[in-house]
Formats: structure tokens, sequence, C-alpha cells
């Protein structure tokens, strides 16, 4: 496992777990968590397939078609940045380059990823964890697994909030 962070990068956290088992659920729940513990938190979602994020059809979209490097959609309530890139996914930059400011970053995905990880794991969907337990940070679960790492339940997100708090002092006095 590497380090949570670089100086120039926020701890990073990334959030496992095989499709369909409630990785997004539980980071929706995992996020007002967090920021009630006044964290700054970033997401950072793996998109595995070669496809763009934006929709056909649409300006943004016809933009980036015609040539522009980069295209800005904003209005009063968000902006989206879509960048032109080739083939490149490196993950330490993407950090860097716009979640730099953050206090925590999850990703979600990025299973073979360095970066220390949370896995969510449902009896009925495997009865296999993706990680190795030397690779866990914690393990969020609806059945207890004897691993060495700190497990939660399901729907714990505030006591994992409370625990990354933790780790996150932890990690920063070292």
């Amino acid at each position: 496992m590497t380090t949570p962070s670089s100086p120039s990068t926020p701890p990073v956290v990334s959030i496992i777990a095989k499709s369909g088992t409630g990785k997004t659920t539980f980071i929706e729940k995992l996020i007002p968590e967090l920021r009630r513990h006044d964290l700054r938190v970033g997401v950072l979602k793996h998109h595995s397939h070669p496809t763009p994020f934006d929709i056909p059809g649409k300006d943004t979209y016809r933009m980036a078609q015609a040539g522009a490097e980069v295209v800005v959609g904003a209005s009063a309530v968000q902006t989206a940045v879509f960048i032109q890139q080739s083939g490149s996914d490196d993950l330490d930059a993407t950090i860097a380059r716009f979640l730099g400011d953050m206090d925590i970053v999850l990703t979600e995905g990025y299973k073979r990823g360095d970066y220390p990880k949370i896995e969510v794991h449902r009896a009925a969907r495997s009865d296999e964890l993706l990680c190795e337990p030397d690779e866990l940070l914690a393990l969020v679960s609806d059945e207890p697994m004897a691993l060495p790492v700190p497990q939660f339940g399901l729907d714990d997100a505030q006591g994992v909030a409370a625990w990354l708090v933790d780790w996150l002092n932890r990690e920063s006095e070292t």
C-alpha cells in the first residue's frame, strides 16, 4: 500500500467492490458524514469504458468534436469541464490537477490502484473479497469476516467517517 498522499496531493482512499454491491450508495452516505467533520471531500469516479462522459448531440460535445481542447459548461448551480485526452489515465495527475485542495479524495473503483482501499462487500453478491487483507484499510460488509482490519456494517457511514477522520489525523502526525 502506498502512502496516502504526497505533499502536493490530499489523502486518497479507494472505495471498491464488485459491480452491483453498493459502492455508489455507500459513498453517497459517506460524503455527508465526512462533511459533518468539516472535511472538503472530492470524488473521482472510475469510468472504465473508452467512451466520453459528454452526451453526443449536446453543444459541449459538438464543440469538442469540432476541435476544442477544453469545453466548459457553466450555470448558476454547476460547472462541467470536458478536457480532451489522448488516452492518458494518470490518476495521480488527475487528483493533483483537479482535487489537490481537498481534505480527502474518495475514488470509486480503481481496485487495482495503489491507494488504500475500503472494500464494500455483500454476502449475496460474492463469498470472496477483491482485495487481499494487506491491501485493505477497512471493510464495509453485511457479514463479519476474519480479517485484521476495522469492519463496519453496510449502513454505518457515520462510523466509517469517524474512523477515517481518526485515520487522517494519525497519518498527518507521521
